[in-house]
């Protein structure tokens, strides 16, 4: 009876311990295409039945992620993290964090990756645990690709960038994608998703005086999304256009500017709703009748 009472005083002690915090991760889907920003969401919620406050201890951050790739490899962090704020959590509250996986580990290749959440609460000297989630990395299909030479200004003159466009093709639609990089460093800048895309129409590229990317891609009937994007892969503009009496179409001037010539943007189309023409029931009274 002693043993089977110290067992049952153990359960309830891990079961109690285990209460403490609950951990969960999650990701808005489950495919990205490589160097795309991998977002996962960390949730953690205080059972601890007090408030309590997480934060790192004699170098122990107090949350993390192990990450493994196909046949069981550990990724380990491509750089150490700076110091992690502390975080202060009201007892039964839940909080939230958005944390980019990309840039901290090397999760580019194609494959399949196992990721788990850790935190530690310094309190108790103990690690709660996410359950482990997968997602998978592949390529989109290039559609459009060109290298070019940076302008003669800082930080790198003289420097070439090749920026490519692809498609990656998902269960209920399909998304158009840019992609800076040099090449011959290995260094890419950016890549991210520019919206949806739909197929009966290739989206339209130019490069300006500046070699700045100009992408307009239809992405919806009568809806075309138009982009700007820097040499560094930062987006510049992004903007909706509606296709009214013509469709949006870019134009290259013999300045070397590129603008959009036809259809509406978003903001006019607005504009316009709030202050609509007059209907043809909206004349004066005293006009004739149309026979």
């Amino acid at each position: 009876m002693k043993r089977l009472a110290l067992i049952v005083s153990i359960f309830l002690l891990a079961t109690n311990a285990h209460a403490q915090i609950q951990v969960a991760l999650k990701f808005k889907r489950l495919q990205y295409i490589a160097y795309e920003p991998v977002f996962a969401t960390l949730v953690i919620t205080n059972q601890a039945g007090r408030d309590i406050e997480l934060h790192d201890d004699k170098g122990q951050h107090w949350f993390g992620f192990e990450i493994s790739a196909e046949e069981g490899r550990t990724l380990p962090p491509l750089t150490r993290n700076a110091a992690e704020p502390a975080l202060n959590i009201a007892a039964g509250s839940t909080v939230t964090r958005k944390i980019n996986l990309t840039p901290n580990f090397p999760i580019h290749d194609f494959g399949t990756y196992h990721i788990r959440a850790n935190v530690y609460f310094a309190d108790l000297n103990k690690f709660f645990y996410s359950q482990t989630k997968a997602f998978e990395v592949t390529e989109g299909r290039p559609i459009w690709q060109q290298t070019v030479g940076v302008p003669e200004e800082p930080p790198r003159p003289g420097g070439v960038r090749t920026l490519s466009l692809l498609t990656n093709r998902f269960p209920d639609h399909t998304s158009l994608y840019v992609r800076v990089e040099d090449k011959s460093s290995g260094v890419v800048y950016a890549t991210y998703s520019l919206g949806r895309v739909i197929s009966f129409d290739e989206p339209h590229a130019e490069l300006d005086r500046d070699n700045r990317l100009h992408v307009l891609q239809c992405a919806a009937p009568r809806t075309w999304l138009y982009s700007v994007v820097g040499l560094t892969g930062e987006l510049i503009s992004h903007s909706t256009y509606f296709e009214t009496k013509t469709a949006p179409h870019l134009h290259h001037a013999a300045d070397g500017s590129v603008a959009v010539l036809g259809g509406s943007p978003e903001a006019a189309v607005a504009q316009s709703a709030k202050n609509p023409a007059p209907k043809l029931s909206d004349r004066p009274a005293d006009m004739p009748k149309e026979d």
